[in-house]
């Protein structure tokens, strides 16, 4: 069962760039805890790679040939939404939101690009500090494959973070996280219904090696006949911001979780990132969910709750800097 406190949500919406990009913030049913003005501790919530949407599923509403339909339909409720849900159980709010080109989101997905990505959670950040409900001090952000990545480069820049949390997360270049992910997949016989990840299995080379050339755009040809058009700066930049690097300029509390039968990326992953973070000296903790893949789907409500508990647990009051204490003290 989910939590009994689903909270109450509110369809947000904010200016990333030229782009509008539509989410939802999800605000705890139970009064705000005492001592902090009435303003409840907050986290932002970044999905994984490829076209998913603000609840962490693949989009398969704006995207409805790239993936699979009944059966082998995207996996539902997603996991930020299932986090979510058990975050406000923690009397913790959240934003989520469809990245560029997917769900209510303006933008072009296969054109989108890594360093948009993390423009736009800085984006999401800064609109939501005008919102009375949440506390700037006690600010939290979980990612999720991609998403960790995004998170790590917003966290480095961003004093009032309190806590990371970051799920089946990559340490070195997604170059080499890309293969290793392919040949996972294809040794595991994958499920064949999503287009977009079977025509990405099978061209994956010929995209690395026209990345590596710094060619514009490669045409991903999908079982259907259609073609998507992929710009390759993005590729390039995933590429060329590892995480483990990123990590040595964290100095933050990590929580990583990674399920041990993650097809997109290997829990040495994980293991990798803790061990940079901690010579950076962090003290990051690693939790290795048995029987799990890259999404959780397999986990319970009860690891969900623990997941969203160890989180709220870590949003410790951070001192501000000018800007935000005068923007925390607006009534």
């Amino acid at each position: 069962m989910y939590p009994r406190r689903m909270g109450r949500p509110e369809q947000i919406s904010f200016r990333a760039g030229d782009l509008m990009l539509a989410g939802e913030l999800l605000l705890p049913d139970a009064a705000p805890p005492e001592g902090r003005r009435g303003r409840y501790p907050w986290a932002i919530l970044l999905p994984s790679w490829l076209p998913r949407d603000r609840d962490g599923a693949f989009d398969s509403g704006s995207h409805p040939t790239w993936f699979g339909s009944g059966p082998d339909a995207p996996i539902r409720p997603g996991l930020l939404r299932r986090l979510a849900a058990a975050l406000v159980d923690h009397g913790v709010a959240s934003i989520r939101y469809d990245p560029r080109g997917c769900g209510a989101s303006d933008g072009a997905w296969p054109e989108s690009e890594l360093f948009a990505r993390i423009d736009d959670a800085r984006d999401a950040l800064g609109a939501m500090r005008g919102r009375r409900e949440l506390d700037l001090a006690r600010t939290g952000i979980l990612g999720h494959g991609e998403g960790a990545t995004i998170a790590l480069s917003v966290a480095i820049a961003d004093p009032a973070v309190s806590a990371l949390t970051l799920v089946g997360t990559t340490a070195r270049s997604f170059r080499d996280v890309l293969r290793r992910s392919v040949a996972a997949r294809l040794a595991r016989r994958p499920n064949r219904a999503h287009q977009l990840v079977v025509a990405l299995d099978r061209w994956s080379e010929d995209l690395i090696e026209r990345t590596d050339r710094h060619e514009a755009t490669f045409a991903l040809q999908l079982r259907s006949g259609e073609e998507v058009i992929l710009n390759l700066a993005n590729w390039r930049q995933a590429f060329q911001t590892p995480s483990f690097a990123l990590a040595t300029m964290l100095h933050r509390s990590v929580t990583c979780v990674h399920g041990d039968l993650d097809r997109w990326s290997h829990p040495d992953e994980s293991r990798l990132l803790v061990e940079a973070l901690r010579r950076g000296d962090n003290q990051p903790t690693l939790r290795l969910v048995e029987g799990a893949g890259h999404d959780l789907a397999e986990l319970g409500d009860d690891g969900i709750a623990e997941i969203a508990e160890d989180l709220a647990r870590r949003l410790e009051a951070r001192s501000l800097p000018p800007v935000l204490l005068a923007l925390q003290d607006v009534d």
